[in-house]
């Protein structure tokens, strides 16, 4: 014989199990549509001058996220000298380097760059770009140590099998535009696998420009071989927001940050004075 009490059991389950599917289904779709609002084209073709490029730009404030080029926003390339940023991260918890003042003495080999010859501190190298002090920086860490941070930080592809002091240069390690931001909002939160000072310090090393009413932080990047790429990445904080960037395209980095500094302007964000 059916029975009705049992049957009626069953059907109440069966119908607040499918209304429990329905409604998580309905927060996915809800939070997926909350997010696609958060996300807004950036409209700066024309500052391109007809190259391929990609800029993200997220306001850290309310979350709402710049795309210029979508799809290239998540393309992977060679993060080239915007590594020195996680490089002085690891070699500062390492004990790489003591601190932002320490100075290597320059080897006597003349580089490109005339700024690049002579002694060098991580904050100096870093400010002029000088690879040189990086690469050794890099060797002085080691590949398992190198390694073992890049893991931790999830930084990119991960893969340093390019060479101890040359992954990150047009070689094995790669990262996009928009895993460049998620990197930079970590920093500028503390919250990357370093002591809260070691983040701080590489902070203040990054700084470019001061003015009364904002901070630019940031990091060029180029790849020396054909300079068919180049980087801009890093943040600006006001009294009332923080935005994080990162720009690249088939140029220079002095390329990137000029770009770059147009769209902070066009956007209000850097205020021009008369």
């Amino acid at each position: 014989m059916y029975n009705f009490k049992r049957g009626s059991r069953f059907c109440n389950l069966a119908v607040f199990f499918m209304l429990s599917i329905m409604l998580v289904f309905a927060c996915l779709v809800t939070a997926a549509d909350a997010k696609g609002l958060k996300t807004k084209k950036l409209n700066i073709e024309d500052l391109f001058n007809g190259k391929d490029g990609t800029m993200v730009l997220k306001n850290l404030k309310n979350d709402h996220i710049y795309i210029y080029n979508n799809e290239r926003s998540k393309k992977m390339v060679t993060p080239e000298s915007t590594f020195k940023v996680p490089n002085a991260l690891i070699g500062l918890e390492t004990s790489a380097v003591r601190d932002e003042y320490e100075v290597k003495r320059w080897d006597g080999v003349r580089r490109e760059f005339e700024n690049w010859n002579r002694d060098h501190s991580l904050a100096s190298a870093m400010r002029e770009s000088a690879i040189w002090f990086y690469q050794d920086m890099a060797r002085d860490i080691g590949e398992i140590k190198m390694k073992k941070y890049i893991n931790l930080m999830a930084y990119g592809n991960g893969n340093i099998t390019g060479g101890i002091d040359i992954f990150w240069l047009n070689s094995t390690l790669k990262i996009s535009a928009l895993e460049q931001v998620d990197f930079m909002e970590h920093l500028i939160e503390e919250e990357l696998p370093f002591k809260e000072k070691n983040q701080k310090t590489v902070k203040r090393m990054m700084i470019q420009e001061e003015k009364d009413d904002y901070t630019l932080h940031g990091k060029t990047g180029t790849r020396l071989s054909d300079m068919g790429l180049g980087w801009y990445v890093g943040f600006i904080e006001s009294n009332k927001e923080t935005w994080v960037f990162a720009l690249n395209l088939s140029g220079t980095g002095t390329e990137a940050k000029n770009i770059t500094l147009q769209v902070l302007k066009q956007m209000d964000i850097i205020k021009e004075h008369p």
